[in-house]
Parts: structure tokens; sequence; C-alpha cells
């Protein structure tokens, strides 16, 4: 179906060799060239993600984490990774406790972990691409060294977090140049950030986890009372995990395993399956059944997810049919649920996704971020790396599957995307916008599935999200106030404006009976999708 074209909006890119979709046109462009040149989907996966850590600050950096998905050949064997960092060593509820922590505060060192996105794009590389860290970090060191233009959404959530910025001198410095942010189409450069990524290139990740540059992050987030040891980086590693998924419609969707939420964007898809997709994908209806869906299994996420290395995640029941069908009935279709109920037991913020198809049709779902808008704030000041504050998900009572603890990786928001179908890929897609992901990936999965929208309508579409925690409180993006808001109100919940544009998304759908790639990128951020 062709999408009206007197509503504005954007039309599908279409490509055959190869398609890039990011959210930043310059990292598109980095993947196209990388591909065009000859590299495969995770070599310009990569190159585009190295190149928004720069151009994209507020998103994500290298001082942040990655996972990602990878489909080789296009089969539907999906190889999952978890690049994501832990805690230090030292870092218990009892010593934080000691030095007078009672909460995990978003610009303190006792929320940043040991990024881990560095050592996963270097082992990616040596497993999955066909080029070296040298080769596919040149564009980020040149945006960094000689600048880059501000774009709008960029600069949007850069000024919306200026007093946090000013709060770090290092960051303030860098970020604030002459007091304030720069301007909308000024080129903004980052010298120090441009060595680091230089002493990559040439040195791999040991360059970043080991000697001067670790050294720095080390000393800086020493000084400001961390835990965190030169050891602690030195010993950062990620790991491949096997994937989790379930069936919706005939598909496969896969996700990263838990200490991720894809698990939940699975049990949303469990949930909706026991319910008709049909008629108008944004009906007041059909909305309010999403919601509830997704606040049932956002609510055992907030109960039961965490590092499933160091505490015991019920993966297999989370992902259970029975469960599924015990959430869909509780869904009453005239009224939001109000408490919402009990949890039932087990019987025993910012990111960037991107996602590169080649023409041997290697497909990447692939995800990397600081978590808020600019993370922590808190850079060090030598090597321009701005701290994530990932840790800021660990809670601090110790009989909590998530409680902050020794070499330890938080619940983490960041999940990338894939669907299967046939014994081959057919969709690698991500949605980013922090908590929201989990309910983003069920809803795109379900809008192209079950009302047949392709990847750019899906991702057009207005969004909403109920907020964590059991509360009534819906954020809907202003086309939905208008038009649903009453009829959610009369249902019982309390519909609020949300601080900006709820998330955003790219998708690729690979078209196997005309050998082409549809592509998709969302409109609330700077970037696009293109093919050739």
């Amino acid at each position: 179906m062709l999408r009206d074209f007197e509503n504005g909006g954007r039309s599908l890119a279409l490509g055959q060799r190869g398609m890039a979709a990011t959210s930043h046109t310059l990292s598109t462009l980095a993947a196209l060239d990388i591909l065009r040149a000859g590299g495969n989907a995770l070599d310009a996966a990569v190159a585009a993600c190295a190149v928004q850590c720069v151009v994209e600050p507020g998103s994500t950096g290298i001082g942040g984490d990655c996972f990602a998905l990878i489909a080789p050949k296009g089969g539907a064997e999906v190889v999952a990774y978890n690049g994501s960092g832990r805690a230090p060593a030292a870092a218990t509820p009892a010593r934080l406790a000691e030095i007078g922590v009672t909460k995990l505060e978003r610009q303190t060192p006792h929320t940043v972990t040991v990024p881990g996105a560095v050592e996963a794009w270097e082992r990616l590389l040596a497993d999955h691409g066909t080029l070296s860290l040298r080769e596919v970090l040149k564009q980020a060191i040149a945006y960094a060294r000689d600048g880059y233009p501000v774009a709008p959404r960029t600069l949007r959530d850069w000024r919306a977090q200026e007093a946090l910025l000013a709060r770090d001198a290092n960051a303030a410095r860098i970020f604030l140049p002459g007091g304030k942010p720069p301007a909308l189409g000024s080129l903004h450069r980052q010298p120090e950030l441009a060595e680091t990524l230089q002493a990559i290139a040439e040195g791999g990740s040991r360059a970043f986890y080991e000697g001067r540059v670790a050294e720095d992050m080390v000393g800086c987030l020493s000084g400001l009372g961390g835990l965190h040891t030169l050891e602690d980086f030195a010993s950062a590693r990620g790991e491949y995990v096997e994937p989790i998924k379930t069936g919706f419609r005939g598909y496969d969707i896969w996700e990263c395993p838990p200490n991720g939420q894809g698990i939940i964007a699975l049990m949303i898809l469990n949930i909706l399956s026991h319910f008709e997709g049909r008629g108008d994908p944004l009906s007041p209806e059909r909305l309010h059944i999403e919601v509830e869906a997704t606040r049932l299994a956002y609510a055992a996420r907030d109960v039961h997810l965490a590092d499933p290395a160091k505490a015991e995640v019920p993966a297999e029941w989370l992902l259970s049919q029975d469960l599924a069908a015990d959430l869909a009935r509780r869904i009453d279709p005239s009224r939001a649920l109000a408490p919402l109920p009990a949890v039932p037991q087990p019987a025993h913020k910012d990111t960037v996704y991107i996602t590169v198809v080649d023409k041997d049709r290697n497909a990447v779902s692939f995800i990397n971020s600081i978590f808020h808008n600019f993370g922590s704030g808190l850079m060090s000041p030598k090597t321009g790396v701005l701290f994530h504050n990932r840790g800021e998900s660990f809670v601090l009572d110790p009989a909590h599957p998530n409680a902050i603890a020794p070499g330890k990786r938080p619940m983490h928001t960041i999940i990338p995307g894939m669907m299967t179908k046939d014994g081959r890929a057919v969709m690698p897609f991500g949605v980013m916008g922090g908590h929201y992901q989990a309910m983003g990936h069920a809803h795109l999965v379900s809008k192209v599935l079950d009302y047949r929208l392709d990847v750019q309508s899906a991702i057009d579409l207005p969004r909403l999200f109920p907020l964590p925690g059991g509360s009534v409180k819906v954020e809907m993006e202003k086309r939905l106030r208008e038009t649903v808001g009453p009829a959610f109100e009369r249902l019982g919940y309390e519909v609020v404006v949300p601080a900006a544009a709820i998330g955003g998304g790219q998708a690729i759908w690979i078209d196997a009976e005309h050998g082409t790639l549809q592509g998709g990128s969302d409109p609330r951020k700077d970037g696009c999708a293109l093919g050739y």
C-alpha cells in the first residue's frame, strides 16, 4: 500500500546491493561508503556507530555500551553479542553505604560501569567483519578532529542538557563552547576524542582499556569518589550469548537475552498474540490493549530482570505461553487496570540504533548507548570520553535481583531486534528511547505484521508509552493526544505530554521475492535510510 503523498512523511528507501539506516545522515553515509568500498554489513555498522559517537554525542559514545544481533548470509541462525559493561569489583551496596551513597544519582561516578562498546566493536569486527578498527574508524576520527555540522534533533537534545554539562568542567569545555551549546549548522570539534579514537585505531581496544587512556578515565572517576580501578578496565570483556525468540504471526522475533529487556518485548508480543490485529492500528481500543500488555510486562521486568550471571532470572517462564495467556486474561477492554495486579511468580534513555544489510544479505542489528542524554555528564579530562550512567539502573537493596554487585551488569534498556522466517532473515530492526524500547519493538512488529504497514509507515506512526512503575500515566505524542487522548482518559488513564518525541527507530525489510531492500528511518531523529 502506497503512503498518502499529500500527508507529508517519508517514502521507503530502496536498494538492491546494500542498505543502511541510522539516526544521523553522516552515520548512514559512512555505512554506505564502507559497503560501496567492499566492506560488509558489520564493518559498516561499526563505522556508522563510531561516527555517531562523534556527531550525535548526546545519544552515544565510546564511554557507553553495545549489543548486536547478526544474521550471517541472511540466514535464520542469529548470533548475539552482549557488550554491556560491569560494575567495579569494589561496588557493593554495603561499600556504597559506607561512603554515604544512599541513592544512585545520575551525575556521580557510582552510576558509571566500565564501558563495553569498544571491546565489542573489536571482537565483532574480528569475528564477523572484513576490515580493521583502523579502517572503520577513519571517518569518525576525521569528524572529531576537523569538525561536523550540528544537526537539529541533536541540538535540541544538547540544549536540554545544558545545565548538566555545565556542572562538569571537562564536559562544559567541550560541549558548551563559549558557555553555551553550539549553533545549528555550526562546526563542532572534539580534538581529545579524535586522539583517543586514533589510539584505538592503532592499538586496538587495549589502547582504551589499558595505558594512558584508561589511566585518565580511572583517575577521573576515582578523583570523584568512584570505586573504579585499572584492573576493572583491563578485565573488561563482553560475550557471545544465546539469543532468545518467540513466534508471532508466523515469524520468529529474536532478541538478546537478559540483562537486556528484549525478553520484555517478546512478552508483550506473546500477550498481543491473544488479540486479533485488525482495523485501525491507532484506534483507542487497539492502543489500550497494547498499553495494558506493556504495563503488565514491565511490572514483571522491574521484579525479575537482572544479570543472569549474578542472579536468577526466570527467562523460560517469562517467555512461556501460559504466563502470556494469564496476563492477557487480566486485561479489561473497558478500563485501565488500577492498581496493577501483583506480578505473577514462577512455579519453582538515549541511544543510537543502526541496521545494515549488504550484498550477501548479512544482516546486522546494532545498538550503542550512553543511556540518558549525555550520559552521566562526566568527562575524562584528557581523553574526551563522556561516561554513560547505565549503573543508575541498579538498585541498592541487596535482596533485589538487580542489586549492584562486583562485576555485575545492570538491567539494560537497549535492545537490537531481528525477524526471521522460513530459514532466512526478514527484518533487522530497532527502536530507541530508553525504557520505551521494549514496547517500541512490539509496537513496530505488530504494525508491520498485523496491519501490513511498510517499515517507514510503521515507524512514522505517532507513539504512546505507559510510564513504568504501575501508575496510569501514559505519555502521548501530540497527534495521539488530539485523537485518542479523550478516549484514554475515559478508560481511566492520565494522559501526559512527553518531554520530547518518543524514541526513534530504524528497520530494513529484506524482500526476497524481488531481491530488494526496503529501509525506514525515524523522522523524530536526524537520520535516514539509504540503499544502492
